[in-house]
C-alpha cells in the first residue's frame, strides 16, 4: 500500500519487488553509481527518471582497471550530460558558512554558487577557538612533519599531523562542541586508523569522548555533513609527489562537508608544486587563514606565494555539455518543453563507442528534425503523422501508427525502391526531397522492410545496402563496415525467429 520505496539501486532488484512497476524513479548521488547499478531501477516500468548528483565530486568505485578502462567508471549521469541532455543546476547552497563556500565556488562551479545562509547564522560568537581570523572559521595550520609508510605497506600516516589533530579536537570539545559534530576527514586508511587510537591513548580528555567522533576517509564523507571538519592531508615528501590529493573532486568532496568551520593539517611547502592546491594556498594566504606556530598562539605563516597567472582549468569531458545547462528556476518557469530539451550540437563520435546510430530514437518525434546525427526517417507521401500531432490523443496517435506498420510490408516496393535506387534510405538527402515529416520505426520493423528492399534490389544482404550509402557514412569511417556487417547478423537472426546479442 506504500506510495513511495526508499531503497538502494541493487536493493530495487529485490524479488519482493518484482510484481512493482515504478513509474517515477529518483536516484539520489547519481554520480556514485555505476550504470548497471542505475538500471536496477529504470527498467521496473520507469516512466519519468530524476538523477541527482554533482559531476564534480567523486564518482563510481571502480576496483577493476579493466572495468575501468573500458568504461565503467562512466555514471549515467555523465553520460547523459555527454550526450546533450541540459542538466539542472541547483546554485544555492544552504550548508556553509559563505567563507567557506567562496573557494569551491570559484574553483569548481564557475563562481555561480549562490549562498542560502548568512554570515551571522553560520557564526558560533560562544564558541571560544582561536580562528587566526574571528569572523572566518577557517584556517590552514602549516605541518612540516614527514610522511611514513603505514604497518600495513599499503597506505600513508603521518604523526605530526595526527598529534595536532587530537590537539584540535581537545580545543574543540572545550570550547563546548559535542564530539558528535566534529569529523576527521583523511584521505589514507593508514592515518584514519593511527589518528583514532592515537586519540583514545593520548588525548587529555575521557576516551570515550573520542569514540564519538566520526574519523572517515573522503569516500565515506560524500553526501554527508559535520559542523566542524578537520582534514589531515598526510603526504609531506619532497620527491614522491601527493598521490590523488590532486584529485580535484576528492578536495571538493572534502572543503564542502563543513557547516561552522574547517581546519586543514598540511605541508603547504609541498601542496604548492602541485596547481590545485597553490590556488588554495593563495586564497588561505589572502584572507590571513595560512598559519603555524603552537595551537594556542597561531601566528600568519611567513611563507610567501606567487599568485597563479590562469586560472586552473582541469581536463572536464563534460565542458560542452555543461555550457548549457539551466538552472532550477528557469527549468521550473511555465516555458514550453522544447526549450528546456538539450540535443547535440554536432555528431560526436563517441556516440558510437556505446549506441548503435540506426537503432537511436528520441522520445519526441519534434526533436528528429534538429538532431545532428543521421537518424533513419521512413519517408511518407501521406504519412499519419501531422504538424499539429502533439494536439492529437494518444489513442489516435497509437492507431495511427499501428495502421501505418500495417501497410508498409504492401508499399514497401512503390514506397522505397525511387528512394533507394536516388541515395539509399538512409541519408538525410533523400528524407529532405521527400516530405519533411517521417515516421521512426522500431529496429525490428526497419530489418524487415531492408530485407524486402534487398530482395527487390537484387542486393546480396542488408549489411551491402548500408555500405553502399556513403552519405549517410561518409564520416564514420571503418564503422561502417563494422554495423554493415553486424546488420546481417541481425538480419539473419531476426529471419531465424531468434535475437542475436
Amino acid at each position: 500500500n506504500a506510495d513511495v520505496i526508499c531503497c538502494t539501486c541493487v536493493g530495487a532488484g529485490d524479488p519482493r519487488l518484482s510484481k512493482f512497476k515504478f513509474r517515477t524513479v529518483l536516484i539520489d548521488e547519481a554520480t556514485q553509481s555505476t550504470e548497471p547499478e542505475c538500471m536496477i531501477p529504470l527498467v521496473l516500468g520507469c516512466k519519468q527518471a530524476v538523477l541527482v548528483g554533482d559531476h564534480q565530486q567523486l564518482g563510481p568505485v571502480i576496483m577493476n582497471k579493466k572495468a575501468a578502462r573500458a568504461g565503467l567508471c562512466q555514471s549515467l549521469f555523465e553520460r547523459l550530460v555527454i550526450l546533450g541532455i541540459r542538466p539542472i543546476r541547483l546554485q544555492v547552497q544552504y550548508r556553509m558558512h559563505p567563507c567557506l563556500s567562496e573557494f569551491p565556488s570559484n574553483m569548481f562551479y564557475e563562481g555561480t554558487l549562490q549562498n542560502g545562509v548568512t554570515t551571522q547564522e553560520r557564526l558560533r560568537k560562544h564558541v571560544d577557538f582561536p580562528w587566526p581570523v574571528a569572523e572566518t572559521p577557517m584556517f590552514f595550520y602549516s605541518n612540516l612533519g614527514q610522511e611514513e609508510i603505514s604497518t600495513s605497506g599499503t597506505s600513508y600516516l603521518n604523526r605530526t599531523e595526527a598529534s595536532n589533530c587530537e590537539k584540535v579536537v581537545t580545543r574543540f570539545m572545550k570550547a563546548g562542541i559535542f564530539p558528535s559534530q566534529i569529523g576527521i576527514i583523511t584521505p589514507y586508511e593508514g592515518q584514519r586508523s593511527y589518528i583514532v587510537s592515537y586519540m583514545q591513548f593520548n588525548g587529555s580528555m575521557r576516551k570515550d569522548l573520542y569514540k564519538e567522533i566520526e574519523v572517515a576517509s573522503v569516500d565515506a564523507f560524500q553526501g554527508r555533513e559535520k559542523d566542524y571538519i578537520i582534514l589531515s592531508l598526510v603526504r609531506s615528501n619532497e620527491h614522491q609527489g601527493i598521490g590523488f590529493l590532486n584529485d580535484p573532486r576528492r578536495l571538493n568532496v572534502a572543503l564542502t562537508r563543513a557547516k561552522y568551520g574547517v581546519v586543514i593539517l598540511g605541508n603547504p611547502k609541498v601542496l604548492s608544486k602541485h596547481p590545485l592546491w597553490h590556488h588554495l594556498l593563495v586564497h588561505y594566504k589572502e584572507k590571513e587563514c595560512l598559519v603555524d606556530g603552537a595551537l594556542n598562539n597561531l601566528k600568519v605563516s611567513m611563507i610567501q606565494f606567487s599568485r597563479p597567472r590562469k586560472a586552473y582549468r582541469k581536463d572536464d569531458k563534460f565542458r560542452q555539455g555543461l555550457a548549457h545547462q539551466i538552472d532550477a528556476r528557469e527549468a521550473f518557469a511555465k516555458a514550453p518543453l522544447a526549450n528546456r530539451r538539450g540535443s547535440l550540437r554536432a555528431y560526436n563520435t563517441d556516440f558510437l563507442k556505446t549506441h548503435d546510430p540506426v537503432g537511436y530514437i528520441p522520445s519526441d518525434l519534434g526533436s528528429l528534425p534538429s538532431s545532428q546525427f543521421s537518424i533513419p526517417l521512413i519517408p511518407t507521401a501521406n504519412g499519419p503523422f501531422t504538424q499539429d500531432l502533439s494536439q492529437t490523443s494518444v489513442s489516435n496517435r497509437k492507431n495511427a501508427k499501428q495502421n501505418a506498420l500495417s501497410n508498409l510490408s504492401i508499399n514497401s516496393s512503390m514506397r522505397y525502391s525511387t528512394s533507394y535506387a536516388s541515395q539509399g534510405p538512409f541519408s538525410q538527402n533523400s528524407y529532405s526531397s521527400q516530405s519533411s515529416i517521417g515516421l521512426a520505426l522500431s529496429q525490428s520493423d526497419r530489418l524487415k522492410m531492408m530485407a524486402e528492399m534487398a530482395s527487390q534490389n537484387h542486393a546480396l544482404s542488408v549489411g551491402s545496402l548500408l555500405s553502399q550509402d556513403s552519405n549517410f557514412y561518409k564520416s564514420q569511417g571503418d564503422d561502417a563496415s563494422m554495423l554493415s556487417q553486424d546488420f546481417d547478423i541481425r538480419s539473419q537472426a531476426s529471419q531465424s525467429g531468434y535475437t542475436q546479442y
